[in-house]
């Protein structure tokens, strides 16, 4: 059974860093995408971040680009989100996702088979 849990989410104060991991387990994601998204209270879910887990290649939101880096550790079987320079707005219930590669990203949702709990993130001012 495929399970992704996600933990280091927390308070932060704006300008601060927080480190999310994902842990997946239950088969090999050699050709799988795992990406992170987010969804804050009354605002659709949205895409935040991907990696191939084999392979070069990452895929940034706009919003994101610069501040937010995805990131794996395969010996781990670990995804990892690395937040700076967090703002207020970054607020959310951050999600961890995978889908079997089929040649492009996809920052769409309902494209992802499997996801995590969430684990919130909360940024003060």
């Amino acid at each position: 059974q495929v399970q992704l849990v996600e933990s280091g989410g927390g308070l932060v104060q704006a300008g601060g860093s927080l480190r999310l991991s994902c842990a997946a387990s239950g088969r090999t994601f050699s050709r799988y995408v795992m990406a992170w998204f987010r969804q804050a209270p009354g605002k659709e879910r949205e895409f935040v971040a991907a990696i191939k887990w084999s392979g070069g290649g990452t895929y940034y939101a706009d919003s994101v680009k610069g501040r937010f880096t995805i990131s794996r550790d395969n010996a781990k079987n670990t995804l990892y989100l690395h937040l700076n320079s967090l703002k207020p707005e970054d607020t959310a219930v951050y999600y961890c996702a995978a889908h079997l590669w089929k040649g492009r990203y996809s920052g769409s949702y309902a494209d992802y088979d499997y996801w995590g709990q969430g684990t919130q993130v909360t940024v003060s001012s």
